[in-house]
């Protein structure tokens, strides 16, 4: 058996200049132990099989001194948790032989090449806080590729040794005087943003959890992907008004609310139901303009177009206040600290009978949703839209869900039935939320003023509700007949 992997518990924060001049000039850090020029050169497969797979490398020159760092991390790690190798090298070349673990993954036909550099200055001080060791690293530079180039402005803060709570206790003191958002992308993540075309949206991406994880640990796993998706929408939401962008962050924040709702039984305290609560605040702030941008698709009166034009316009205003809210950042960093530190709220500490394997609490949550979906959703014509909008609900939990767990059950036959699970189940969501857009465009209409309007029959339609219900019907039906990938 291999040595266990090393690991670092790190929390990356993301500065804008004003801030970072202030936080650099008080007396909280004091003076750097050391300051550095660095270039970090970034080597790739041409068909950036390093990255697919979570694997990062990279040779970190500081003067005559060269470190070739291999790390592991990915959207099925905790955020703030990575795997990394580190080697003294000779020249700036890649060392790759059998002590190399891309060699024991890929192969040794494996070839990589420069793909972009990382130009930093360096700050570091070494603190102490109740005991606890703590680096604090201040990078500031620019990320290179050709003549492509983006800003680097970070702070990392690294726990050497000693109890995590003492690192947030020195994160809330940084936010006291300079306010941030976590950083969720590495230079690596960086780097190759510059050679892909720019991403206006960001999906839930997979989650490999390992068979043996306890359910536990599959929540934090779970819920910091889900936080990344959210970050990685908002810095978008925050830089411009994307409309695909804004509906990935609300999915975000519901597949985060789902997971606290599906792992109840592990989440004792009351902090889960608060931060619950304040996810729902913030859900439903985005959720005013994605409504207006529902309509706003289905409208082709000019006349209609502008109005509601003017009204999404004031709500990616509040949306985007709402996100720069100091009661918005102080939600990001107590649901981080949590997860992070909490261990007996978060399910990992006080080992409950509850706290089984991963696979056999999925397969029950599993079994439980899918019941109540099969039994909400046995006759939609005969319901009303409030039934129907929690048979939504259901189908939406259960979605999300499956998606969570679909890496526990990956053999050839769980993976078959997998796939067709959530095709039947992308179908359902479909039906049933095209019903909800008909059910809830007329209060739109009614909240900004156009309940009356000319063309408001263009935008809320019922002439095909009772075919889409009938669609809907026939998904449900379709999802409850297909083989369940956990059995």
């Amino acid at each position: 058996m291999e040595p266990a992997l090393p690991s670092e518990i790190e929390i990356k924060l993301d500065l804008s200049d004003e801030p970072l001049e202030r936080l650099l000039g008080s007396d909280l850090f004091g003076d750097p132990q050391e300051i550095l020029q660095q270039s970090s050169t970034y080597f790739e497969t041409d068909d950036r099989r390093l990255s697919q797979e979570g694997f990062s490398l990279r040779i970190r020159s500081t003067g005559a001194s060269h470190v070739q760092t291999v790390k592991a991390s990915g959207p099925a790690k905790s955020l703030f948790v990575r795997s990394e190798w580190e080697t003294p090298i000779e020249g700036n070349e890649p060392v790759l032989d059998h002590t190399s673990p891309l060699i024991s993954e890929f192969g040794p036909e494996l070839e990589v090449e420069a793909a972009f550099t990382v130009f930093i200055e360096r700050r570091v001080w070494n603190i102490e806080l109740n005991g606890s060791r703590l680096e604090v690293v201040v990078d500031r530079g620019d990320v290179v590729s050709g003549n492509r180039r983006s800003p680097v402005q970070e702070i990392e803060v690294e726990l050497k040794d000693g109890d995590p709570k003492d690192l947030f206790i020195f994160i809330r003191k940084i936010d006291a005087i300079a306010p941030f958002r976590f950083g969720i992308q590495s230079k690596s993540e960086r780097g190759l943003a510059l050679l892909d075309r720019q991403q206006f949206m960001f999906k839930a991406e997979r989650l490999n959890l390992e068979r043996s994880i306890k359910a536990s640990a599959a929540f934090r796993e779970i819920a910091a992907s889900c936080f990344r998706q959210f970050r990685l929408n908002e810095e978008i939401l925050l830089q411009r008004r994307n409309s695909e962008a804004l509906h990935q962050a609300r999915v975000a924040l519901r597949r985060l609310r789902s997971a606290f709702s599906l792992f109840k039984p592990l989440l004792t305290g009351d902090e889960p139901s608060r931060l619950q609560g304040e996810l729902r605040w913030l859900a439903g702030i985005l959720g005013e303009a994605r409504n207006l941008d529902v309509l706003l698709m289905k409208a082709k009166d000019s006349d209609l177009r502008a109005k509601l034009k003017d009204a999404r316009n004031t709500a990616y205003g509040d949306a985007v206040e709402a996100l720069e809210s100091a009661r918005a950042r102080a939600l990001m960093l107590d649901f981080n600290e949590w997860l992070q530190c909490d261990t007996d709220r978060a399910g990992g500490g006080g080992a409950t009978s509850e706290d089984a394997s991963a696979s056999q609490f999925a397969a029950k949550a599993l079994d439980k949703m899918r019941k109540k979906l099969k039994k909400h959703g046995s006759a939609l014509a005969e319901t009303d839209d409030e039934h129907r909008h929690q048979v939504r609900k259901d189908a939406k939990k259960l979605r999300y869900a499956a998606e969570f767990f679909g890496s526990l059950f990956d053999d050839k036959r769980g993976a078959r039935r997998h796939r067709k699970f959530i095709a039947a189940m992308e179908e359902l969501q479909d039906h049933l939320g095209a019903l909800n857009d008909l059910a809830t465009g007329p209060d739109v209409l009614e909240q900004h003023g156009l309940a009356d309007h000319p063309a408001r029959d263009s935008v809320v339609s019922h002439d095909d509700k009772n075919a889409l219900i009938g669609m809907a019907q026939s998904s449900v039906d379709e999802v409850i007949d297909t083989k369940r990938f956990w059995r």
